[in-house]
């Protein structure tokens, strides 16, 4: 049979399609928050949209996370006053993926065309990656997620009000053996699933805090590692589900614990002989000068970026001093501290991590804004601020490197970023950054537990 991550064309596509006899496929594709909407297809009309593109309602480019429709004026391509009507989509015919769950059924993702094309999240990192490649350049990326299990499912954490819940293991066991080896079986279906879907481990194991894991997805292509990390987030969380228990990506669920990352590795290769960007055996920390223009472009691009890293209100709860997120645009060699961690190699393993994002993100937008930024930094031949040594949570920072707390503001720094137009297209930024601050709105429509607590008897 036919290996479905061979499938390369059209007719690859349909060859697998009528090899393994399917009536119909499954079709999916990421909206602005993220998350995976899609069907099944019958196979006469996967072949015709294979062809020729099919049509899906703009709408999931209209609503939230929740399937609320944003009632902001902001919102100009899609809403009431257009009449949420269809827009055209386009399948990826290498994107083909086996569904273990699902005996010999298929994956394909998509990718919205046509107008809807300007604020789709996937065609948002592919103009980062078109830049990247006129500029002679192919970008290498690979992300690391943190996510919690609970002994819960979708009715027993809403009959809960999300209160009390319980995690999968208790106490704190950062990289333990006892863990892992004590549910080993649950390791291994994971690890399965992720190379049967061709997203692969290179790393999993338990991070400190009750039955909390992290994950680090093998390096790819730019494009590739995106699919992969939004293929990941969704397909763990029905993993999980089918086994009677769940899994958030949730930027932060507790007050007790840390928050969950969703760390970006990023290199540049040369296009025209493979080899890399970023590393110069001849300076200092083999950083290259094009990784130090690449470094600065995201050092000072990240405040005017931070609502395409940080994209929900619960993201900057996580954003604290002493809870492994930053709080300033600040870069350092091997340091856990700063927002970017600079991690000198070999040819093969020069890079950056970008450590601002957290695990809710969109990866495919997180993506765009790290790499564009540091496209930004190699075109304008921009330097670095002073590197950071020791604890940067208790030094003193440019007021430029200051990171917003609310997601509101971050919606309006990028609103107001010149630069985000450049790198993103005006469409986009509009678009987006109305979304962000939709997403604020609703949550001052809430009161919430800390303010009864506090307020409630004694006020």
């Amino acid at each position: 049979m036919i290996d479905p991550r061979t499938v390369e064309t059209v007719e690859d596509a349909m060859r697998i399609v009528e090899e393994r006899r399917l009536e119909h496929v499954k079709v999916g594709l990421f909206d602005v928050d993220g998350i995976m909407r899609g069907k099944y297809m019958s196979r006469d009309k996967f072949f015709s949209a294979l062809r020729g593109g099919f049509a899906f309602c703009d709408v999931v480019l209209g609503w939230d996370s929740n399937d609320q429709l944003y009632d902001s004026p902001g919102v100009k391509y899609t809403g009431w006053h257009t009449g949420y009507p269809d827009a055209p989509v386009r399948v990826i015919p290498e994107s083909c993926r086996a569904l273990p769950f699902e005996g010999d059924m298929l994956l394909f993702l998509c990718e919205f065309a046509g107008d809807a094309a300007a604020i789709c999240p996937r065609n948002v990192l592919g103009r980062s990656l078109a830049r990247a490649e006129a500029m002679g350049f192919d970008a290498n990326a690979a992300f690391e997620y943190e996510f919690f299990l609970f002994n819960e499912t979708p009715e027993s954490v809403r009959a809960k009000g999300f209160r009390d819940l319980q995690p999968l293991t208790p106490g704190f066991f950062g990289y333990s053996m006892l863990r892992n080896s004590s549910h080993a079986e649950l390791h291994h279906e994971l690890l399965t699933l992720a190379r049967q879907m061709d997203f692969p481990l290179e790393g999993l194991h338990t991070e400190t805090g009750p039955g909390v894991l992290e994950a680090a997805i093998a390096v790819d292509g730019a494009e590739q590692a995106a699919d992969k990390a939004a293929l990941f987030k969704t397909f763990t969380k029905v993993w999980a589900q089918r086994r009677g228990i769940m899994a958030t990506f949730m930027a932060k669920w507790s007050n007790d614990y840390p928050g969950q990352s969703g760390h970006i590795h990023l290199s540049l290769k040369h296009r025209q002989d493979g080899s890399s960007a970023f590393h110069d055996p001849s300076r200092p920390l083999n950083m290259s000068a094009l990784q130090g223009h690449f470094i600065a472009g995201q050092q000072r691009l990240m405040p005017e970026l931070l609502a395409m890293y940080a994209q929900t209100v619960n993201a900057y709860s996580r954003m604290v001093p002493g809870f492994w997120a930053p709080t300033d645009a600040t870069w350092g060699c091997e340091n856990r501290t700063t927002a970017l961690r600079l991690i000198p190699g070999s040819d093969k393993s020069q890079r950056v991590e970008f450590r601002l994002g957290s695990a809710d993100a969109n990866p495919y937008i997180a993506l765009a804004a790290a790499l564009a930024s540091g496209l930004y930094g190699i075109e304008h031949e921009l330097e670095p601020l002073p590197m950071v040594t020791g604890n940067a949570y208790g030094q003193e920072h440019p007021p430029e490197l200051k990171l917003a707390d609310n997601i509101v503001d971050a919606a309006a720094a990028l609103r107001g970023s010149a630069a985000a137009v450049e790198l993103f297209g005006v469409e986009f930024v509009e678009h987006y950054a109305t979304t962000r601050e939709w997403e604020g709105r609703e949550f001052r429509k809430y009161i919430t537990d800390w303010e009864k607590q506090r307020y409630f008897e004694i006020i």
